[in-house]
């Protein structure tokens, strides 16, 4: 049958299937996702035997996996007859077709056999791929013809898919839109300003960002690499992973930072438990209106409304607003001399702190929020006042246990 399928120019280099290494990095809103997705679709529809796995390196729930995006394109393309949507798989009619979903670090040198004889398989999110995961990937799909694909935002030059790609015969930090190629690769760099169907919203993030801080914005939306990871606040201490809180944990604790003009209103919520911060919900939107904040975190953040929230005492008039209307159990935080320093610390001492795969906003953060340099490069010891509002909603929800950190054994 023949599919309409309106194609970006960018992703022209990737159209070959004799290439083994296929990869699109770049920024935020360039539409990568989408292309991979509505790709698989087509060569499914084309092929009703056609075996794919769709990986992340962290996936225990299909919530969180391109699945829906590979429905949507199913749907969208009108081939919804073609196809068989379970729960966990995608089957094609008509053949012996599979699309599946799959997290590497559910993955031994043994369960990950069971890929063998596949066409191939796109890897989402790959900056966050381990060189382990690829290690045990690359080799498994080995059909002759099979592809492996790689879209992602980049985050380090060490990163193991750009290792790959460096190996293959490419430089992955070339910045040019142009694909390059290499030995058995493509290539191609793509940011939001190469897609035409970028929505207007995702423009205007970008050149609010673009003045406000270029090195931020040529990370996010160009795809340029994170330059500010050397002085991250929480290097090493903590990491992305799906969880549900387990009865003996100590919680929830949860925080709000209120917005100023551009900066976005956050509400955290978190837990203490098995020595580890598990922050299991970060939801928050720039220009949130007052009166739509009580509404905006209930439907976001399950029960919200039922526990006590710490939130900036320096907004007492917003506080006295929300206890009246939707949040009745808002609380003003009490701060001190050096209270941001005291809380860095105290979450430092803990074995780890885990964010939820949900979390996109603290995931950046995490990334992002750092210590101030000097014209040297050297680490100074004051945190720059930016990309902190999820860790400051952490530091107001933990408040009370960072003032009084004899309580810090009790609860761990």
């Amino acid at each position: 049958m023949d599919l309409n399928i309106d194609t970006p120019r960018w992703s022209v280099p990737l159209l070959t299937e004799n290439i083994r290494y296929l990869g699109a990095k770049g920024g935020r809103s360039s539409g990568k996702s989408h292309w991979f997705a509505e790709r698989l679709v087509e060569m499914a529809v084309a092929n009703p035997d056609l075996q794919w796995v769709c990986i992340r390196e962290i996936q225990k729930s299909l919530k969180f996996s391109a699945k829906k995006l590979v429905e949507d394109k199913i749907r969208k393309l009108d081939v919804a007859h073609l196809f068989d949507i379970q729960r966990d798989e995608i089957h094609r009619k008509g053949g012996t077709g599979i699309i599946i979903f799959q997290g590497m670090q559910d993955h031994t040198a043994d369960s990950i056999k069971s890929l063998e004889g596949f066409d191939g398989a796109w890897v989402e999110e790959a900056q966050s791929l381990s060189a382990r995961s690829l290690e045990l990937l690359d080799p498994t799909i080995r059909k002759d013809g099979s592809q492996l694909w790689f879209s992602w935002n980049p985050e380090q030059p060490t990163d193991a898919v750009e290792q790959l790609f460096r190996e293959t015969g490419v430089d992955p930090s070339y910045a040019a839109n142009d694909a390059q190629y290499g030995d058995d690769c493509v290539l191609v760099h793509v940011n939001y300003l190469d897609n035409p169907w970028c929505p207007k919203a995702s423009r205007k993030q970008a050149n609010r960002l673009k003045r406000k801080d270029y090195e931020k914005y040529e990370h996010i939306w160009l795809g340029g690499y994170n330059t500010r990871s050397k002085s991250q606040v929480f290097a090493g201490y903590w990491r992305v992973d799906e969880f549900e809180p387990k009865p003996h944990w100590d919680g929830p604790y949860q925080g709000t930072d209120f917005g100023f003009a551009e900066d976005p209103t956050v509400s955290v919520r978190c837990w203490i438990g098995d020595g580890r911060v598990w922050v299991e919900y970060a939801e928050g939107r720039a220009n949130l209106d007052l009166d739509e904040t009580a509404d905006y975190f209930n439907t976001r953040i399950p029960d919200f409304a039922e526990y006590e929230t710490k939130a900036d005492n320096a907004r007492p008039e917003s506080i006295s607003h929300l206890k009246k209307n939707g949040l009745p159990r808002m609380r003003a935080v009490e701060k001190w001399n050096g209270s941001v320093k005291d809380g860095i610390e105290w979450l430092k001492s803990f074995e780890e702190i885990v964010i939820h795969v949900r979390c996109k906003r603290m995931i950046d953060e995490a990334r992002l929020y750092s210590f101030k340099t000097n014209k040297a490069g050297e680490i100074l010891s004051d945190v720059v006042d930016s990309d902190n509002h999820c860790w400051d909603a952490v530091r107001y929800a933990f408040y009370k246990l960072i003032k009084t950190p004899k309580k810090r054994a009790r609860v761990a």
